[in-house]
């Protein structure tokens, strides 16, 4: 497969698979299918529509929406007629957004709802190149407004343009594009300041799709659940453009409340994902665990115990004894299958990307018969730089580099990287891009990390993120934080401590595990406010800490705490889309806590 663009791909897949399910959503309780050639014939009336409105090729069109089908067609139809695809996350403010449309000069958004159309249509006169609005949920709100559409009337303005002016947007326009050509906008979620918009051509795309599907053999005709934002890099890539060029199939869950119920459903066997996911998972499966007799956890613990065993051995190659072949096929009878069944029973392996994942969650999941390939990468890198595979996998590790890309480690730490899928540069910020490139044409990746003499990354921190106490020490908190977040008592943590004389954290609890200490104490359960000052729960994290700080140095151990009484949030600036704490915004946040803790 020598494509050269989105489109050449995209047309090539559709027409080999013009009868086969591609694209599955739901709708009123029902999964419902669109084979290849409805999502050709709808892609073209989209594109269609939109050169009868005045676009052309290089303008730009914005999407603001969740992840669904109608996602993926808008995507291809801007991509078809070579326009460039700007993304926007819906959890946005007015006022970036704002930015975004202007600094992209977009002439036309799709967005989901009504909610995001009055969003929009509040800063519609303040974005000087915006010129229609295409609202996809088909609410009857559009007809007040003559610059508005409903996706379903854009579909049908496009059919009658098509008919009208005998238009082949593939040979008219998707022929004629170069790998050189800009694909897409992706506006990083920008954990400071306004986002940067991240160029991607066409090359850095397909060089990235064409690498990454070496990893596994024989990875055709599979079948993905797509939930996360297909405004991030990561399920744009390997929940979008990746199932297409495998040619599967690929199901649009309905929300991410819904994940687990649509992959019993639908039973798919890859998901892309980030680690939190998998972390919520895991509790969720351990506490259903607890609900059971202590005959079952014994069983549970020692089925763990075995699978845990059995593919450390595998996953280094190593002779597994005879016995503990025989105890695995056992447990995997009685316990795992039972497991992966819930989640569908077909799972292959997920994918993991976004932030690091914890080892005992890639430990665990790998023990029950399902691997979770980390790998790692940016926005600016299409995203893939490096990947676990399942003949190659290290825990702890984001596995070893793509063959087309370079790696190196500066002198202080810092990832390097070079290769096709490297991004063409921040638009309209050549002073950003010039920070990021150095004279040797080399990527600086912001994060820090160290290659072991088998080849695998190791990411041990953001560049940007170092603590440097008053008295001088280099802490690089992630280290701390992961292990910190092992703790079946911690569900998230953030490390402090820059120009102070010790280190401190930010402890948000996992309230249903402290709870179920609690129980054993003979005490009630509490709420979250409660449970945050309650003397037994604090006794029960000073000793935690304490013994999680065993294994680090005297300077860089936490030697103070706070705990709170919610996780952190999106809504509140928190979190970034793929579930990354924005540090700076939590630390402003909480202000007046911290500087309590240094009193």
């Amino acid at each position: 497969m020598n494509y050269k663009t989105i489109p050449e791909m995209f047309f090539s897949v559709i027409e080999e698979q013009k009868n086969k399910k591609i694209f599955n959503y739901k709708i009123d309780g029902n999964w419902i299918p669109m084979i290849g050639s409805e999502i050709k014939e709808t892609v073209e009336s989209l594109s269609c529509s939109m050169l009868h409105l005045g676009l052309k090729p290089k303008d730009k069109v914005t999407i603001l929406s969740s992840t669904s089908h109608l996602w993926a067609l808008s995507d291809y139809s801007i991509i078809s007629l070579g326009m460039t695809t700007t993304t926007v996350y819906p959890t946005l403010i007015e006022e970036q957004v704002k930015f975004i449309l202007n600094d992209s000069a977009s002439k036309l958004i799709f967005v989901e709802n009504k909610e995001q159309f009055e969003k929009i249509n509040k800063i519609f006169e303040n974005c000087e190149s915006l010129k229609y609005i295409v609202l996809m949920d088909n609410d009857p709100i559009a007809s007040s407004f003559e610059y508005c559409y409903l996706f379903s009337d854009l579909i049908n303005l496009g059919n009658v343009y098509k008919k009208k002016n005998n238009v082949s947007v593939l040979n008219d326009y998707s022929s004629k594009i170069s790998e050189d050509d800009l694909v897409t906008l992706i506006y990083t979620s920008g954990t400071t300041g306004m986002p940067k918009g991240v160029m991607l051509s066409h090359k850095n795309l397909i060089s990235n799709l064409s690498e990454v599907v070496k990893l596994q053999d024989n990875l055709y005709k599979e079948s993905f659940l797509s939930f996360l934002p297909l405004s991030h890099v990561l399920e744009r890539m390997a929940g979008h453009f990746f199932p297409m060029y495998i040619k599967s199939k690929i199901y649009y869950a309905e929300n991410i409340d819904t994940v687990g119920i649509n992959m019993s459903e639908v039973s798919p066997s890859i998901v892309v994902a980030v680690p939190r996911f998998f972390e919520k998972m895991y509790d969720k499966i351990m506490s259903g665990i607890k609900q059971t007799s202590d005959t079952k956890q014994k069983l549970f613990n020692w089925a763990l115990k075995i699978g845990k065993d059995y593919t450390n051995l595998s996953h280094a190659n190593q002779p597994v004894p005879l016995i503990l072949k025989i105890k695995h096929k056992i447990a995997d009878k009685i316990i795992y299958s039972k497991v992966r069944d819930k989640l569908g029973g077909k799972i292959k392996f997920f994918i993991s990307g976004g932030a690091p994942l914890p080892q005992k969650i890639a430990e665990f999941f790998s023990g029950i018969g399902i691997t979770i390939l980390e790998g790692y990468g940016l926005t600016e890198t299409s995203p893939v730089l490096t990947s676990n595979t399942p003949k190659k996998i290290r825990f702890g590790t984001v596995g070893v580099k793509l063959d087309n890309v370079d790696l190196k480690i500066a002198d202080d730490g810092e990832i390097l990287a070079k290769g096709p899928n490297v991004m063409l540069g921040y638009y309209n910020n050549e002073v950003a891009t010039k920070d990021v490139f150095d004279k040797e044409g080399w990527f600086h990746t912001g994060d820090i990390g160290k290659i072991d003499k088998d080849g695998f990354l190791k990411i041990t921190d953001r560049k940007k993120s170092l603590i440097v106490t008053s008295a001088g020490k280099n802490i690089a908190p992630a280290p701390l934080e992961v292990a910190m977040n092992q703790s079946k008592f911690i569900q998230q943590s953030l490390i402090i401590g820059d120009q102070r004389n010790f280190i401190s954290a930010l402890i948000v609890p996992s309230f249903d595990n402290v709870n179920d200490y609690l129980l054993t104490l003979d005490k009630e359960k509490l709420s979250n406010e409660a449970m945050v000052d309650h003397n037994d729960v604090l006794s029960l994290f000073d000793n935690e800490i304490q013994k999680i700080m065993s294994k680090f140095s005297q300077f860089e151990s936490v030697k103070k705490y706070k705990l709170l009484p919610c996780e952190f949030s999106i809504e509140k600036g928190e979190m970034t889309p793929k579930m990354s704490i924005v540090r700076k915004k939590v630390i402003t946040n909480y202000e007046n806590l911290i500087e309590s803790i240094y009193k």
